[in-house]
């Protein structure tokens, strides 16, 4: 098995937990995730089976999200998993909300919620939290490529908002932070991942199984027939150039020997994926007038 499933992570387990069932599912140990989704939050979730796990790397680390926003209170996680720190009686409006979203927009420092996984000399955040110990946060640069409002129920203070940004970004510091900017307070009541990289919600599958209030699942009957066909290629998931090989090429890549080449559509230092026969070979990088690979997948 060697591919990536566009998986829909439900709400409630971790993506380790997602790995798990995979794992099980297809009876192989080699899957991997490429980018963590909190228990709280659901949607878009690649997994890679098979030696596909090595191209993890070489994945888009772009993020898109659906943020629900609850205004008028915030608490100690920015989510609903957390206890409430703070009220305010104020109301805001629609046109309050557009004016201030655009100190969110291109790129911005962002301090990462306390309960996060963000190791702080060699311990996580969550861990000074738990045990109720100060600890010094450092604001992070991030980017937020477009963030925009979809809708906003003035009735309940519940905003729906949309997210576009890199890797590393904390939906929830967003979701608190715009609640201190409106002076209102905010904290978030849903989220979905709607895009990972090149992979979209639309195009997610479900995982055949049944997870029960406890967290415990159970798998569906005929689980691994269900999510063989959704296995794509992983090529089609990376943004580095796919290049066919010939058959002396392959002889040569396949022992991890570099090749030569006579053109230069490839600036020096490119990563690239070489293919045969529709087949994975490796994956290389160009320096100067020679391909040298830097991993091989076929034996």
């Amino acid at each position: 098995m060697f591919g990536v499933i566009n998986i829909y992570k439900p709400k409630g387990i971790t993506s380790h937990d997602v790995v798990g069932i995979v794992r099980k599912i297809l009876g192989i140990k080699q899957v991997g995730h490429t980018g963590t989704l909190d228990p709280f939050a659901e949607g878009v979730l690649p997994i890679c089976v098979g030696k596909a796990t090595r191209l993890i790397e070489y994945f888009d680390d772009d993020k898109e999200y659906i943020a629900s926003v609850q205004f008028g209170s915030s608490t100690e996680t920015y989510d609903t998993e957390g206890q409430i720190t703070d009220r305010s009686d104020k109301k805001i409006t629609q046109t309050d909300i557009l004016e201030n979203l655009r100190f969110f927009r291109g790129e911005i420092e962002q301090t990462p919620p306390i309960y996060s996984a963000i190791k702080v000399n060699g311990k996580k955040l969550y861990e000074y939290a738990r045990e109720g110990k100060p600890v010094e946060i450092e604001p992070r640069k991030v980017t937020i490529y477009e963030i925009e409002l979809l809708g906003f129920d003035n009735a309940r203070q519940i905003a729906d908002i949309r997210i576009k940004c890199s890797k590393g970004t904390y939906i929830r510091s967003i979701a608190n932070d715009l609640g201190k900017k409106l002076g209102c307070y905010g904290h978030l009541i849903r989220l979905v991942r709607s895009k990972a990289g090149k992979f979209n919600v639309e195009n997610s599958v479900k995982l055949p199984v049944l997870i029960s209030s406890d967290k415990k699942y159970t798998i569906e009957n005929g689980a691994k027939e269900k999510l063989l066909p959704f296995i794509q290629n992983p090529t089609e998931a990376v943004s580095i150039p796919v290049t066919e090989i010939s058959n002396a090429d392959f002889e040569r890549v396949s022992h991890g020997n570099s090749i030569k080449i006579s053109d230069k559509k490839f600036k020096c230092g490119d990563f690239l994926i070489l293919v045969y026969n529709n087949n994975v070979v490796a994956t290389a990088q160009q320096q100067e007038n020679e391909i040298r690979v830097k991993k091989v997948f076929v034996e």
